[in-house]
């Protein structure tokens, strides 16, 4: 059985939103009761984040497979970094079921390759995945602070960002090792031209943990897409810009009916 969390609220079409790698579903309380006036929410916690049991072996492709039997008939799925990755492969999987995607803030490659230089560099995620081994709450922190690198209200936002973490049990040690070695070795640039879903991308100029050129590239390999640019914005548009993020998710809504 299916035991994953999932707080379904509001009225209109569905909505399903992932969120990213050490995060929960509360992450969209700043644009929860917005969107909902315009949409059922169904804001899924992933394995071991919030209130979602672990799960084995935990890839990509079980993440995606769970996240599968949740969905609504019809729907449009939004996904958040780690999440947008799960949303690339369910649009693949599912296309009966995800009428459109939202990609926000994600990239089909998080490492940097000799052919991908918009990447993370491996030493960087490596690095993290040992110091969670060392001191969760640092790594933790710094995860959180790199997400707000650039936005002009950083410190605003990384305060609101960390309470909202804090609101649901700390996420499974074991379940954030899993996604980070997902971060690590995850490669859908091959399958993604493959996706025939409306798509909107919405990125932060300012993100220093998904190169903004990733949503350029996604951009010009969907050319009927749409790519929105946050200025001024780091890792998290929707904390950053809520109403405008609101504004764009409903005209979205409005041109793919």
């Amino acid at each position: 059985m299916n035991k994953l969390h999932v707080d379904i609220c509001g009225q209109g079409p569905d909505l399903v939103l992932l969120h990213g790698w050490a995060m929960h579903g509360g992450i969209w309380d700043g644009v929860r009761e917005a969107l909902a006036q315009q949409f059922c929410l169904h804001l899924i916690d992933l394995p071991g984040h919030g209130l979602s049991p672990g799960c084995e072996p935990g890839s990509l492709e079980q993440l995606t497979a769970l996240i599968a039997e949740l969905l609504p008939e019809r729907c449009m799925l939004g996904g958040w970094s780690l999440g947008g990755q799960i949303a690339m492969q369910l649009a693949l999987r599912e296309p009966q079921r995800v009428d459109s995607l939202v990609l926000i803030s994600t990239t089909p490659c998080f490492a940097r390759r000799d052919d991908w230089q918009w990447g993370m560099e491996h030493k960087l995620l490596q690095l993290f995945l040992e110091n969670l081994k060392l001191n969760y709450a640092t790594t933790i922190n710094r995860f959180m602070t790199l997400q707000m690198n650039g936005d002009r209200d950083a410190g605003k936002i990384l305060s609101r960002l960390r309470k909202q973490f804090f609101q649901r049990a700390e996420p499974d040690p074991d379940a954030l090792e899993k996604g980070l070695k997902i971060l690590q070795h995850s490669d859908l640039r091959e399958c993604f031209g493959q996706i025939r879903q409306p798509v909107l991308l919405m990125h932060g100029e300012d993100d220093v943990i998904t190169h903004p050129a990733s949503a350029d590239w996604m951009h010009q390999q969907l050319p009927q897409s749409q790519h929105i640019l946050f200025a001024h914005c780091g890792h998290a548009p929707f904390l950053s810009y809520p109403e405008t993020f609101v504004a764009h998710l409903n005209a979205f809504r409005t041109i793919t009916r």
